[in-house]
């Protein structure tokens, strides 16, 4: 059955089984291997992506049905700027020991902030309840999350701070004294 999935921005069609789970058309058919492949129940969460801005597990989910869906792995976080604050986070707060939970820990997260900027640890922790981590005590996954953020939070207002010139330099110009008076 010929698909046609946006990953990552950009589009790829192929031609998969229908029983193909989406985490092995990522892994396998793409090369994406970010997204990892784990207790294969949809108990673990290591395999969350986004599909269409939501978090799903990706061994839950079919190939066939992200057709003509944008899918968002943890490769899709990092731009041309740099690392995605959520990824800045984890390193710099130590969000990952073995690392095999923090793709899918990455994209829940990702997911929160784009959804509550500002959220509680409360929130922190509900969200990422469906992911599991056996080696961190999710202590420093929310530290992570909360770092992500705070640090996205100021550049925010650092960017708001900054007037926006093409304003002012899209006005026409005239000269001192011609204005039409009324």
């Amino acid at each position: 059955m010929e698909i046609t999935v946006t990953v990552n921005g950009q589009p790829y069609t192929r031609d998969v089984e229908p029983r193909l789970l989406l985490v092995h058309f990522l892994r396998d058919e793409l090369g994406l291997t970010g997204t990892h492949w784990g207790c294969d129940t949809s108990n673990c969460g290591a395999c969350a992506v986004l599909m269409d801005g939501m978090p799903v597990k990706s061994c839950t989910v079919l190939a066939v049905m992200a057709d003509r869906h944008e899918i968002r792995t943890v490769e899709g976080l990092e731009t041309s700027a740099g690392l995605d604050p959520v990824q800045e986070g984890f390193r710099a707060e130590h969000g990952l020991q073995c690392g095999f939970c923090t793709p899918g820990m990455m994209m829940t997260a990702r997911w929160l902030l784009d959804r509550n900027p500002t959220p509680s640890e409360e929130e922190i922790r509900e969200a990422l309840s469906g992911q599991l981590c056996r080696c961190t005590g999710y202590e420093n996954i929310v530290r992570s999350v909360r770092w992500a953020a705070e640090h996205e939070a100021a550049a925010h207002a650092v960017s708001d701070a900054i007037p926006d010139q093409r304003a002012e330099t899209s006005a026409p110009r005239t000269r001192p004294g011609s204005e039409v008076q009324a």
